[in-house]
């Protein structure tokens, strides 16, 4: 038995990443969807899961558009017509950046405030967070974590003046929810901080080059590093959390859209992120193989 379903899963798999049919599934159409992915490991894992969804349970193809450098560049393709789907939209980005309005640090706030805009200006639908942000995180080795009994950002004030942080060069002068806030909200300041690209503090951390960094909370290094995120205790930081948005249009074209991508909606954890980017970052997978192994995983086909 255990044969028999571990082979149908590596045949499922391999007709998801290959486009290729199997006996029993729907039949595909002319009709071809756009969704576009940031170019991130993430986003592109999720265009992929998207894009499978639907051509396995509709007679709807798909196209995904890679490499969209931004959030920006994914509003304006979608505003222009050239995608359908935004795989990966964050509420703390889309409210600063594409709504021009200050962050909300609640995230069910933050969340009501983008869909109900997005809806209204754009007629976009927003839909509620995959389960997971991609937010600013303090990040530490959990052998340190461990020495120290560290869990959450307030527990690091005793100690502050003696660590060192690496930080995203920008963060250090940043206003709102840079070091200059977070000196004010959780009255400690660092020993001594080090500006430095944000791709490179994970490797200060993980060699002790830093007792602390600022990361992404989703990033696959963190897995692959051994690493620990400490809680935003005095909630700082604004959520970032990660949803799919899609055209009022394309919802109206195609209304069988709509059930495919809730199912992805409450079901991914920042954790299951990690490891998911981790597969493709580190173990250099393909996204789309890593995202039909989710699926399959997880019973999306059964």
């Amino acid at each position: 038995m255990k044969k028999t379903r571990s082979f149908i899963g590596l045949l499922v798999i391999s007709a998801l990443i290959t486009g290729c049919s199997l006996p029993g599934l729907n039949s595909a159409s002319d009709q071809t969807i756009k969704i576009g992915a940031q170019s991130m490991t993430e986003s592109e894992i999720l265009a992929n899961m998207i894009s499978q969804l639907i051509e396995r349970n509709t007679d709807n193809k798909t196209a995904i558009i890679k490499n969209l450098g931004s959030n920006f560049v994914q509003q304006k393709a979608m505003e222009s017509g050239d995608i359908d789907i935004a795989a990966t939209r964050y509420t703390g980005t889309d409210l600063t950046s594409v709504l021009g309005q200050e962050a909300i640090k609640d995230p069910v706030k933050a969340m009501e405030t983008v869909q109900k805009v997005f809806k209204k200006q754009y007629q976009f639908t927003f839909y509620d967070s995959y389960g997971f942000d991609n937010t600013y995180a303090f990040t530490i080795s959990k052998k340190l974590a461990e020495e120290k009994q560290y869990k959450t950002i307030s527990d690091l004030a005793e100690d502050a003046d003696t660590l060192s942080l690496g930080v995203d060069s920008a963060w250090l002068k940043r206003q709102g929810d840079g070091y200059p806030g977070f000196i004010e909200t959780y009255n400690m300041e660092f020993g001594k901080t080090y500006p430095m690209q944000i791709g490179l503090v994970y490797d200060a951390v993980k060699n002790e080059k830093m007792d602390i960094v600022l990361a992404y909370s989703s990033d696959g290094r963190i897995k692959a590093y051994d690493l620990q995120l400490l809680e935003d205790d005095m909630q700082y930081f604004p959520p970032y959390d990660c949803s799919p948005v899609i055209t009022d249009e394309a919802l109206e074209r195609f209304p069988e859209i709509d059930s495919q991508l809730k199912k992805l909606i409450g079901t991914i954890t920042t954790e299951t992120m990690q490891e998911l980017n981790y597969e493709v970052d580190a173990k250099l997978k393909e996204p789309s193989v890593v995202a039909a192994e989710f699926l399959v995983k997880n019973h999306y086909f059964e």
